[in-house]
């Protein structure tokens, strides 16, 4: 087996090789959750394009929105399951299980959303999800229609688009560099 202390196919980068930004966002993160995430660290191999990601990944995901923070982690998940994304799978159902306290749905979504007896939103909202990201040209304006007959208004819409697109974007990248989830992820959220 590899080394137990990689999390990135790459080297990282060391403290004086990023811009200042991303030393920041380091420092912050320490600060605010006593840890770095491994994708921070991994990303930052070009840390211009880092912070251009962060930028928009934070405002979708970290900021108030038109969606919960439930309801983007609830997509995150969904969509990392349905990539089969590690990384992303186990920290953003870390975030799940955080905004729910619901450990037990939190880790049923993360294995099948289907088997999580979701309400009728966040069904609608995991179902169109998971055709956007498996079967993207075959999305049409009628698969909109589900969203709307559970009260989802088109801001609600548009998010939860950008948040799949963001999560498929996202999934790729770490998949495709090896991150691995910091372990601190695994016990987030749980009793």
């Amino acid at each position: 087996m590899g080394d137990p202390t990689r999390i990135s196919y790459l080297p990282l980068p060391d403290r004086d090789d990023v811009p200042d930004g991303v030393a920041r966002l380091w420092e912050k993160s320490q600060e605010a959750f006593g840890f770095v995430p491994n994708v921070f660290r991994a990303q930052a191999v070009n840390g211009e394009q880092f912070l251009a990601w962060w930028g928009y990944f934070n405002l979708l995901v970290n900021k108030e929105g038109h969606l919960s923070n439930a309801d983007r982690e609830l997509l995150a998940v969904v969509v990392s399951s349905v990539n089969r994304c590690t990384y992303c799978e186990i920290s953003h159902g870390a975030a799940l299980r955080a905004f729910t306290d619901d450990a037990v749905r939190a880790d049923l979504v993360a294995s099948n959303w289907r088997q999580a007896d979701l309400p009728d939103r966040e069904a609608a909202m995991c179902a169109y999800a998971e055709k956007l990201t498996l079967h993207p040209a075959e999305v049409t304006e009628g698969d909109l229609e589900p969203l709307r007959a559970v009260g989802l208004d088109d801001h609600q819409i548009v998010e939860l688009v950008q948040v799949v697109g963001m999560f498929n974007l996202t999934n790729r990248v770490s998949t495709a560099l090896g991150f691995v989830p910091n372990p601190e992820y695994h016990q987030m959220g749980r009793p």
